[in-house]
C-alpha cells in the first residue's frame, strides 16, 4: 500500500507541473515559439547534460555488460507490440491514414517528455542508466522503423510521401551524450568540479521543463477538442495497458526462461516507460505524411491524459 500512495504523490506532482504549463499558455504567459525554445534546449543541451552526469556516477566499467545485457527485454516488448498493432489493424480495419499513428502509439512512448521526469519522480537518479536502456530502443525503433509506417500512410485521395531514412533523427543529441558518456567512461578520466557541477544544474532543467512543455501542448491541442471512437481507444488501449502487460510477461515469464535476472529497478523502469504516452511528434510526423492529422492529435492528447491513472496501477503491480 505504501508503494501506491507513494507512486500517486509522484504523479500528483507530475499532474502540478503540467497544470502549471498549461494554466500559463491558457493565460497567454507563453508566446506560440515558446514550447518549440523549450523542446530545443532539453533536446540539445539540457537532456545530453544529465545523461552524461548520470553515466558519470552511476555506471562502473563492470556494469557495462549488464547494461548492454538489459536491451533485449525492451527491444523484445517493442518488437511484439509492433505484431500486436498489425493484428489489431487488420481485424478491426483501421482505415489508411491512421494506421501509422497507430503502428506507433502501440509500439513507441514518449520517454523524454513525460518518461524520464516520471521515472525520476518516481524512481530517482539511480534508475536513469535503466531509462538510458529503454531511451536507446525506443529512439531506434521510432526513427528506423516507426518513420516508415508515418511516412507510407497517406489518407485516401492524397499524395503518399516517399519514404526517407534520416541519420539526424536516429542519433538525436540525447542519444550522441549517452555514446559520449560511455566513452569517456571507458576513459576512467574524471571530470573537474566546475564542469559536473555546471552539467548538474544544466540537466536538473530536464524535468521540469519537460512537464510544462506537455502542459503547454495540451493546451495548444485544446482538451474540449479531443474527441472519441473505436480506433482512438484501441490504440489508447495498444500504448497504457497492452504494451505494459507485454511488458510484464516478458520480464515475469519470459527473462526467468532465458535466464536473464534484471534488476528491481530496471524492471520497474522498463513497466513504466512501457506504459508512457504516445509520441508527441505524432500530429506532426501524421501532417507531413498526409495522414490522419486529427486522429494522431486525439491519441496523443488523451494517452498524456490517461497516463496518470495507469501509472499508480502499474506500480502496484510491479511493487
Amino acid at each position: 500500500m505504501s508503494t501506491f500512495i507513494s507512486s500517486i504523490s509522484s504523479v500528483i506532482v507530475v499532474i502540478l507541473i503540467i497544470a502549471l504549463g498549461y494554466t500559463l499558455r491558457i493565460k497567454d504567459w507563453f508566446a506560440d515559439t515558446f514550447s518549440g525554445n523549450i523542446s530545443k534546449l532539453i533536446m540539445q543541451i539540457a537532456l545530453p547534460a544529465s545523461i552524461f552526469v548520470s553515466v558519470q556516477k552511476n555506471l562502473t566499467k563492470d556494469s557495462l555488460g549488464q547494461l548492454f545485457e538489459g536491451m533485449l527485454i525492451p527491444a523484445l516488448g517493442v518488437f511484439l507490440t509492433y505484431i500486436i498493432a498489425f493484428l489489431l489493424i487488420a481485424m478491426f480495419r483501421i482505415p489508411a491514414g491512421r494506421r501509422g499513428t497507430f503502428i506507433n502509439t502501440v509500439a513507441n512512448a514518449n520517454t523524454i517528455f513525460i518518461g524520464m521526469p516520471l521515472n525520476m519522480a518516481l524512481f530517482g537518479n539511480k534508475a536513469m542508466q535503466y531509462f538510458l536502456i529503454y531511451y536507446v530502443i525506443n529512439t531506434v525503433s521510432t526513427w528506423a522503423v516507426g518513420i516508415f509506417f508515418m511516412q507510407g500512410d497517406a489518407m485516401p485521395g492524397k499524395a503518399k510521401e516517399q519514404a526517407s531514412f534520416n541519420w539526424k533523427k536516429l542519433l538525436p543529441m540525447p542519444l550522441i551524450g549517452f555514446i559520449v558518456a560511455i566513452v569517456w567512461l571507458l576513459t576512467g578520466l574524471k571530470l573537474p568540479d566546475f564542469a559536473t557541477n555546471t552539467f548538474t544544474y544544466v540537466g536538473n532543467l530536464v524535468t521540469p521543463l519537460s512537464l510544462i512543455y506537455i502542459g503547454i501542448m495540451l493546451a495548444n491541442i485544446g482538451i474540449k477538442n479531443i474527441k472519441f471512437d473505436l480506433q482512438t481507444i484501441l490504440a489508447v488501449l495498444g500504448r497504457l495497458v497492452i504494451a505494459p502487460a507485454v511488458m510484464i510477461l516478458l520480464i515475469r515469464v519470459v527473462a526467468p526462461a532465458m535466464g536473464l535476472h534484471l534488476a528491481h529497478l530496471m524492471a520497474n523502469t522498463f513497466i513504466i516507460q512501457s506504459a508512457t504516452p504516445a509520441l508527441a511528434v505524432l500530429p506532426i510526423l501524421a501532417d507531413q505524411g498526409n495522414g490522419d492529422k486529427e486522429y494522431a492529435t486525439n491519441v496523443v492528447a488523451l494517452t498524456t491524459l490517461l497516463f496518470v491513472i495507469v501509472v499508480p496501477a502499474l506500480m502496484l503491480i510491479a511493487g
